[in-house]
């Protein structure tokens, strides 16, 4: 009697080939499954990425202040023309822009000042008009 339990426990501790090869290929399709969702994720953000940097420069929501032309204001006028004030080298213009063409509208002799606004205020002021 003795001798049956202690082969039954042996047996019990010793997986069989069936059972190892049955837990390898559940680990292998785990694996596989962890991966492909990993690189599925890692696409989609990378996809993000560009499709948000396209809109920012599509939108030009990041101001340029590094160039010897500056634009100072943009005013839609239609759907595609635009009144445009800029500065160059201190001196300030008035420009009608189109699809076609761009024209000078003025030349202003004095300076207009234009209020800069930080995005914390600006979205305190939007806050506080809902």
């Amino acid at each position: 009697m003795l001798s049956v339990m202690a082969q039954a426990l042996t047996d019990a501790d010793v997986p069989n080939a069936s059972t190892t090869a049955v837990l390898t290929r559940t680990s292998e399709v785990s694996n596989t499954a962890t991966l492909a969702n990993m690189i599925g994720g890692l696409i989609v953000v990378l996809a993000l990425i560009f499709v948000l940097a396209y809109i920012v420069k599509r939108l030009n929501l990041v101001p340029s202040n590094g160039g010897v032309v500056k634009t100072l204001a943009v005013t839609p006028i239609g759907q595609r023309e635009k009144v445009v004030l800029i500065e160059v080298n201190g001196q300030q213009y008035l420009l009608g822009v189109t699809a076609q063409q761009i024209n000078l509208i003025d030349k202003l002799d004095h300076s207009v000042d234009i209020p800069t606004t930080s995005f914390a205020s600006r979205l305190k002021q939007a806050k506080e008009q809902q």
